[in-house]
């Protein structure tokens, strides 16, 4: 519809564990269209493997942030200077700023001031600061704690439940690309793999980067298409793409990769 409404959705993935995506992408749909999907934090920390599974599942962009300071987060930095660029660029009509951090109260103000909505999402530790800064503001442990809760055993529910676990599961064991971390890195095969290591940020500001933009629908996690789930936003998409799903492929190197693109070989 074209008076949707647009949102950027910054997660600060150092401050707000995985187990809210599901709240988090659900609460952001029912206020527009997200059009902008960015996740920041040290990816090559193991306290954010628990994340891997939710990047593709929900079309999230990983901005790499290192921390150079042991005990200190660096994402912040990163996910405001990000929210001045696409207030100036970007053509949205709010942001959606994901994290228990006070550090943002001021941005919440600034993106205010500029008469774009802002809605907040974090912990009920959340301090009073940012959750007031906020033109609305979502408690994600109090969501998830009433998602979860069941008074009465209602059996219908119950079977309901089954094959969205089931579901779940079989999404976590389709990753479209697995490998040693070193191999990943240096020898990326997947589409969707390449797209997303173009988008971290180098420390090098002199290195030239090839961008990969994703273009086409963005796929429904709770309704995938057919086929290959990232077929949708593919640029190298052919035919067999759109009507089976790539089975897991061994290329050498303990490489494991889901893409057709290498059905024969």
């Amino acid at each position: 519809m074209d008076n949707e409404k647009k949102f950027a959705l910054l997660i600060d993935a150092d401050n707000v564990s995985s187990k809210y995506i599901e709240i988090v992408t659900k609460e952001a749909q029912t206020l527009g269209n997200v059009t902008i999907r960015r996740i920041y934090g040290d990816w090559t920390s193991s306290s954010k493997n628990s994340w891997k599974d939710s990047l593709l599942e929900n079309s999230l962009t990983p901005i790499q942030q290192y921390n150079y300071t042991v005990g200190k987060n660096s994402s912040d930095s990163a996910m405001i200077i990000d929210a001045m660029d696409v207030l100036y660029t970007c053509d949205v009509d709010g942001f959606i700023i994901v994290s228990s951090d006070s550090d943002f109260t001021k941005l919440a103000v600034r993106l205010r001031e500029s008469g774009k909505r802002v809605i907040g999402m974090g912990e009920s530790k959340t301090p009073t600061p940012f959750v007031r800064a906020c033109e609305q503001f979502k408690t994600l442990d109090v969501l998830y704690k009433n998602n979860n809760q069941s008074p009465k055993h209602n059996s219908q529910e119950h079977r309901n439940t089954q094959p969205e676990r089931g579901r779940r599961q079989s999404q976590k064991n389709q990753e479209p690309e697995k490998a040693p971390v070193k191999e990943l890195f240096d020898n990326p095969l997947h589409p969707y793999t390449r797209a997303l290591f173009s988008a971290i940020p180098m420390p090098d500001p002199d290195m030239k980067i090839n961008r990969t933009i994703l273009e086409g629908d963005i796929p429904s996690p709770a309704n995938p298409p057919k086929g290959c789930k990232f077929h949708t936003r593919c640029k190298d998409c052919m035919a067999v793409c759109k009507e089976v799903a790539p089975e897991e492929r061994d290329v050498g190197n303990g490489h494991m990769v889901r893409c057709h693109l290498y059905d024969q070989g």
